[in-house]
């Protein structure tokens, strides 16, 4: 990789928000790659339901994912800093968790959650890096999951059309796919080698 892109990676600090299929796999990729800080954020447990598709064991069922992540990432990098909080990212909040993130990587389950972020870090942090997730589901094409340019700073993953709904389900390896676009997009915006 060498040293000077090393020391950008080491320096540079992603939230991940929302801890599920996406937000499990993009962080752990992260962290080792080298990144210095992550700030985890979910509210949620980790339930037997997710263990197909989401990066815990099952012996942290029960466990808030913000917690049994850290501890999972700690395994895999000891240094990294990592600030988790077991909280719902709300307009009135979202400010305050992201203020120190130099991008910050958006991995909810709701439509109306992956929305309001959007909106949040667009209208409210403008400065600020926004690498979001749209259309994963059922069996497609791993080649149509790609990464766009949506605007300025507002890079988007994803086949932009599938919807785990009316029988169609998330499957491990396509969530997986998009999550490592989300953290590869990441560290090209580190590097400053972003898309056109």
């Amino acid at each position: 990789m060498g040293k000077n892109l090393q020391a950008r990676f080491s320096a540079a600090t992603i939230a991940v928000c929302g801890l599920g299929g996406l937000g499990s796999h993009i962080a752990p990729a992260l962290a080792r790659a080298g990144v210095g800080r992550l700030i985890l954020l979910d509210f949620d447990r980790v339930d037997v339901t997710n263990l197909h598709r989401q990066q815990y064991k099952a012996s942290q069922v029960g466990r808030y994912k913000a917690e049994a992540l850290s501890e999972n990432l700690r395994e895999i990098a000891p240094y990294i800093e990592l600030e988790a909080h077991t909280v719902r990212v709300t307009e009135e909040n979202a400010v305050q968790l992201l203020s120190k993130a130099d991008v910050i990587c958006e991995a909810f389950d709701q439509p109306e959650a992956k929305a309001m972020l959007a909106n949040t870090v667009l209208e409210r942090m403008p400065d600020k890096y926004l690498v979001a997730a749209s259309g994963m589901a059922g069996l497609g094409s791993a080649n149509s999951i790609r990464t766009r340019k949506a605007a300025k700073r507002f890079y988007l993953c994803g086949d932009e059309v599938s919807e785990a709904a009316g029988g169609v389900s998330l499957v491990s390896s396509r969530v997986m796919l998009c999550a490592a676009h989300q953290a590869h997009m990441a560290l090209r915006i580190l590097a400053d080698e972003l898309e056109p």
